[in-house]
């Protein structure tokens, strides 16, 4: 058993030991609480400043703040240590009210400091800032309508070609200040960056505010009607089309023994594949080989549908057209006849001779006279005609295959009743 003297030290121990960490506790309670309650300064540096109001003087008076001569301020607040140590710049805000102003004008106004909601303020004093006020401009906003323009960026498949962009819509609306929106020239929009097209592309589209030198302006207090633009590529088909003409046989003269040169032979269109499909050929023409001997030329206009684009930008073709392998002799004829007289008409012929030029090979001229050859008028159309009248005549060549009359006749008939 232990000794009692030994037991009562021991308590005695405990006890002091006790009283010793109550005072510790209560000088360290004292300690904490008198350092919290002290009285410090802070220096709270990049205080962001908002402008208050800022919608009032836009929706009622047409004004916007513009050209802040800083985003930020610094200031030094005096408080309790535990108060002011708590808070950081950011949790500050310089706060400028603009409401009351009505005009446009340059402006200096003071700011006011608010601080995070629940912080006991009635203890805390401003004692500097940095800078004390904050300079700006208040503008009048004005609207300006600017075209759109734009550009596509990808690439076309082969045989098409593209037409200038659409832009829907074709002009937007910027509102801003006057020393903004004076620079401000027109809209521009890249589409269609990586894309191939063989048909039309549509493509809505961001944009970019140009000025008159092609160089982007800065957005900075501009607002435009709307983000986006429909941009659209219209595509057409294109395709070669061969020139060519309709020849009608005669006198000899064949498409086998007739040479025919188109200048250009072709022409480049663009347009609805729909109707380019269907188009093989374009006849500029009608040639009849019996209006001339041996050799025509004439230069026509290129027909072409009205929908369609004329790429090559040719709009005539000269039309060269040679007859080979035969020859022309002339021909006094007395063979003259008329055909269908009307009931109680007398027909008097009064061309006595009719000079003819008839085409074939060499060695069928040689063998052809003129007793061979005929003129032949009719008068089916001249049923209710009297007096004298020049008639077309029709040639006939008797016996001979291949042989022709080139050019056209008349003769002089007189019709009475």
């Amino acid at each position: 058993m232990e000794p009692r003297h030994l037991i009562k030290n021991r308590t005695v121990s405990k006890i002091i030991w006790a009283l010793v960490s109550l005072m510790a506790s209560l000088a360290i309670w004292t300690y904490v609480v008198s350092t919290e309650n002290s009285v410090v300064t802070q220096i709270f540096r990049g205080v962001p400043v908002e402008f208050i109001g800022e919608e009032t003087i836009r929706s009622t008076r047409n004004l916007v703040v513009t050209d802040l001569d800083t985003n930020n301020v610094r200031v030094e607040i005096r408080g309790p240590r535990r108060i002011v140590d708590s808070m950081d710049s950011e949790d500050l805000i310089a706060q400028v009210d603009v409401s009351k102003l009505s005009r446009s004008a340059y402006a200096s106004m003071k700011y006011k400091i608010v601080y995070p909601e629940g912080v006991d303020t009635r203890n805390l004093a401003e004692v500097a800032y940095s800078p004390e006020t904050v300079n700006f401009m208040v503008s009048t906003l004005n609207t300006v309508s600017i075209p759109v323009r734009g550009g596509y960026e990808g690439t076309l498949a082969d045989g098409f070609t593209a037409e200038s962009p659409l832009f829907e819509p074709a002009t937007i609306s910027v509102t801003g200040p006057d020393a903004y929106l004076k620079d401000v020239a027109y809209a521009w929009v890249n589409f269609g960056a990586g894309q191939t097209v063989s048909s039309s592309y549509t493509d809505e589209a961001p944009f970019t505010l140009m000025n008159a030198d092609g160089k982007p302006v800065s957005t900075e207090y501009l607002t435009s009607s709307q983000e986006t633009i429909l941009a659209t590529l219209p595509i057409l088909q294109v395709k070669d089309i061969p020139l060519s003409v309709e020849l009608i046989e005669g006198s000899g003269a064949t498409t086998a023994n007739t040479v025919v040169t188109i200048t250009p032979d072709r022409i480049t269109l663009a347009g609805d594949s729909a109707i380019l499909d269907g188009m093989n050929r374009i006849i500029l023409s009608t040639i009849d080989l019996t209006d001339f001997r041996a050799s025509f030329s004439e230069t026509y206009t290129i027909p072409f549908d009205n929908s369609l684009r004329n790429v090559s930008g040719v709009t005539d073709a000269k039309v060269d057209v040679e007859v080979v392998g035969l020859t022309t002799k002339n021909f006094t004829l007395k063979n003259i006849s008329v055909t269908n007289v009307p009931e109680g008409v007398e027909a008097t012929i009064l061309s006595g001779s009719l000079d003819v030029v008839i085409r074939g090979t060499e060695e069928q001229l040689g063998e052809l006279a003129a007793e061979n050859i005929r003129a032949v008028a009719d008068l089916v159309d001249y049923k209710e005609s009297t007096g004298p009248f020049v008639v077309p005549a029709k040639i006939y060549v008797d016996g001979f295959v291949d042989v022709g009359a080139v050019g056209d006749y008349q003769i002089s008939v007189n019709l009475a009743r």
